[in-house]
């Protein structure tokens, strides 16, 4: 079994107020030498058997409609390998 996994960003022109309010609260809470933060999204989809070529075309086709604006959002198609649980 492995993992695909598709991270999001907002695209760099974009504006991203979320991550600017994370920006602000960090040295009120104590945390300083941060100079920007852009909050995005994961996904992680476990998938049965190997991760082939079909599969990362299948999952891109999945990001590129479903899990990501294309026209705000840039995202990356990774794999990780999924640690099995001792039984």
């Amino acid at each position: 079994m492995a993992r695909v996994v598709v991270a999001v960003m907002p695209k760099p022109e974009i504006l991203d107020p979320q991550g600017k309010a994370v920006l602000g609260a960090l040295p009120r809470l104590g945390f300083g030498g941060v100079t920007d933060v852009r909050q995005g999204k994961r996904f992680e989809l476990e998938v049965e058997g190997d991760v082939t070529p079909d599969v990362l075309a299948e999952v891109e086709k999945m990001a590129e409609t479903l899990l990501s604006n294309p026209v705000i959002e840039n995202y990356v198609v990774s794999v990780e390998q999924v640690e099995q649980a001792d039984q």
